[in-house]
């Protein structure tokens, strides 16, 4: 474990004042995936409990997906592209090594005067994205940034390989980061507008090989022995990442509580990353958080890494289990071995 890194945001009060998804057409579900591999409907439900997942068709990549999440993420907010200063891709599923695939976003989204870089720290991507755009923000260095979390996973998954196939899907979610300008009802009573309340972002590197993509980095560049052997593809031990995540996701949401001064008791909604549903079961045991507390999607659309905290976070609001004053514990877990805790108090505006 590292040293303490939680904090509390400090400089402007920010918040998320926009969201924005997308999703492909194509459903395959469990059924589908018995018929090509050697599984059941019932055998990934219980062990999962995802039932479909969403997957893109030929030729469509991550920015494919991310460019119309952005695009609503503006609308959301009522701000014209022209109007975001920066945009933040979180992906492991990026379009190519360079350029980064946030470049291609701000482009098509219309951001012509928006910076633009990638982040790749697995799924744990989009906490760490928000993390620097809510800095920034706060700092007072830019007024909006885009924080998009965008995947074609199944471009990066060996689909003879059960333990990754039945896992994950395609999907792209944004979230626009800007200053708090008016307060939320249960801010009002306690003095102000609060928003993003603080972070905890950590990396444990010696659990880097428990999941990743082996090839295609300078480490280990493309050859026909890189293709032959499937290296190209996510390799993931799923035991030591299931033992991390159970693990690391209590710690890390009670540092980031006790930095800004608050309780388990206090959380109104918990987003955690749609990994697995034992993973977000024993991790809200560990935190003592009532079923009706926890947010999860994964049965619809597996796992979607970068893109699911923000796809839940959308249909939370839309679903009314997301409201104005709510208090909404976000936790990201993945590659690297990466983490990633964020607490906000959410403001409709």
């Amino acid at each position: 474990m590292p040293l303490d890194v939680a904090a509390p945001l400090l400089g402007r009060p920010v918040t998320i004042s926009g969201l924005g998804t997308y999703l492909p057409e194509t459903v395959v579900t469990n059924d589908d995936l018995s018929r090509v591999l050697d599984t059941s409907d019932d055998w990934i439900r219980q062990r999962t409990g995802i039932r479909q997942r969403r997957i893109a068709p030929p030729g469509m990549s991550s920015s494919d997906l991310g460019i119309p999440a952005a695009i609503a993420a503006l609308a959301d907010a009522g701000l014209r592209p022209e109007q975001v200063d920066l945009v933040i891709t979180a992906t492991i599923s990026p379009d190519q090594i360079m350029p980064a695939t946030a470049s291609r976003i701000a482009y098509e989204a219309g951001c012509v005067n928006a910076g633009a870089f990638d982040v790749l720290t697995g799924c744990t991507g989009f906490v760490y994205g928000l993390a620097a755009a809510a800095g920034a923000v706060a700092a007072g260095l830019y007024d909006n940034v885009l924080v998009v979390g965008a995947e074609v996973i199944s471009r990066i998954i060996d689909q003879s390989d059960r333990s990754t196939a039945i896992l994950f899907g395609d999907g792209a979610g944004a979230a626009l980061v800007s200053p708090l300008e008016s307060s939320s009802r249960k801010s009002e009573s306690e003095g102000g507008p609060r928003g993003i309340l603080g972070f905890d972002v950590g990396n444990d590197g010696a659990g880097g090989c428990c999941l990743s993509v082996p090839a295609g980095g300078s480490r280990m560049p493309a050859s026909h022995e890189t293709v032959d052997k499937h290296l190209h593809f996510m390799r993931m031990n799923g035991a030591e990442v299931y033992r991390f995540a159970t693990r690391v996701v209590a710690v890390s949401a009670g540092r980031v509580l006790e930095r800004c001064r608050m309780k388990v008791g206090d959380i109104d909604l918990f987003v955690p990353h749609q990994a697995n549903i034992r993973i977000i079961d024993s991790a809200a045991a560990k935190l003592g958080l009532s079923p009706e507390k926890v947010y999860t999607n994964l049965q619809r659309y597996g796992n979607t890494s970068c893109a699911s905290i923000p796809l839940c976070l959308s249909e939370a609001r839309a679903e009314g289990r997301l409201k104005s004053g709510d208090l909404a514990l976000l936790m990201g877990f993945g590659a690297g071995l990466t983490w990633g805790a964020c607490l906000i108090e959410w403001s409709d505006g």
